[in-house]
């Protein structure tokens, strides 16, 4: 027997003493109620029968009154699966915004009975969301999933051999007493790791052209070797009108193709932002706090000892790589190419 009918059980012997004894007060006392409890138990029995001895919870029985209606709801899981990584205030107040009157507790509300309390918990909802149906994620809703997804974190850019893709870029070294900026212009082979690089006091076209004609492209032809596509920023040194763009001219010239990255997506140029890192990492801060640099070429010398060592000596993690040193991957790959070619021709 359960609890309830226990209780209902002990009421009912409540009534039954009080037409036994004809005395309501005495019946009271001996089942330990009071007056107000057996009026309210007898009208209950009269009005609903066994039923109404049973206890019940106070407050509504259906949905709370409160509750959202369907189609707030409907905009709140709709919106958190835009914006995953949005709190309860913000969502409330840009569905304001929209038109749908909800408060942050409502908010909530509706994530608990969903089971998305947490961020971690409305990022695997969007995930799974977008594995059941074709979905396109926005800018914001990628560049969480690949900080928090493994899945999405392990894409790579897949290069064939030496010169298939070549990275560029200009990164902002620091100002150096009495000369004002100082930029490198980098460039890595995507295949092998190898890296080339040349400091200037300005970012223009003409930095980059001159470190492509003058490094780069000398270093491909020494080797048998040539580049086929250069991968870059949109950067105004990098991209223009191809019809007069100076970068742009050089690389036509030269039978390159030019891509660019999306804006805003620094992680789709990854290898020679993973470059620029090691460059800080392993060269300018450590050099930074040795020396006392007072002009452009004193740091070029230093750059040109670093690269020679992280080319040719430095065993090099990255995928692919095995441990291998950049020159020995940019060799290998040269095979590679050479092969690759002579299938395609046959």
């Amino acid at each position: 027997m359960t609890t309830k009918k226990k209780v209902a059980r002990r009421k009912l012997s409540l009534l039954e003493l009080a037409t036994e004894l004809g005395n309501v007060s005495k019946a009271c006392k001996v089942m330990g109620y009071s007056r107000q409890q057996f009026y309210e138990i007898r009208r209950n029995f009269q009005t609903y029968g066994a039923d109404g001895l049973l206890d019940r919870l106070p407050g509504p029985k259906g949905p709370h009154p409160n509750r959202a209606d369907e189609h707030v709801e409907k905009a709140i899981l709709d919106y958190c699966l835009s914006f995953p990584t949005h709190g309860p205030l913000r969502v409330a107040q840009q569905l304001v915004l929209l038109g749908v009157q909800v408060s942050s507790s409502g908010v909530r509300g509706v994530w608990s009975r969903h089971d998305l309390l947490s961020r971690h918990e409305r990022l695997l909802r969007l995930e799974q969301t977008a594995r059941k149906r074709s979905l396109k994620l926005t800018d914001e809703q990628i560049r969480v999933l690949e900080r928090f997804s493994p899945e999405f974190r392990e894409r790579h850019i897949e290069t064939r051999h030496t010169g298939d893709l070549v990275a560029v870029d200009t990164f902002f070294v620091g100002t150096l007493k009495g000369v004002g900026r100082v930029y490198l212009q980098s460039v890595i082979d995507c295949h092998s790791r190898y890296a080339w690089g040349r400091l200037y006091t300005s970012k223009l076209p003409v930095t980059a052209v001159h470190v492509l004609n003058e490094d780069v492209l000398p270093h491909f032809e020494a080797h048998g070797a040539r580049v086929e596509t250069v991968l870059s920023d949109n950067g105004r040194e990098f991209c223009g009108r191809p019809d007069r763009h100076p970068y742009e001219l050089f690389l036509q010239l030269e039978g390159i193709e030019h891509r660019t990255t999306k804006v805003r997506r620094p992680q789709s140029n990854g290898f020679v932002e993973r470059l620029h890192r090691t460059l800080l990492d392993e060269h300018f801060r450590i050099k930074g706090r040795e020396k006392w640099y007072e002009s452009v070429e004193e740091m070029q010398k230093d750059l040109d000892g670093y690269l020679l060592h992280y080319n040719t000596e430095r065993a090099h993690q990255g995928r692919g790589m095995n441990g291998r040193t950049p020159n020995q991957a940019f060799l290998d790959g040269i095979v590679k190419g050479k092969e690759t070619g002579t299938e395609e021709a046959a």
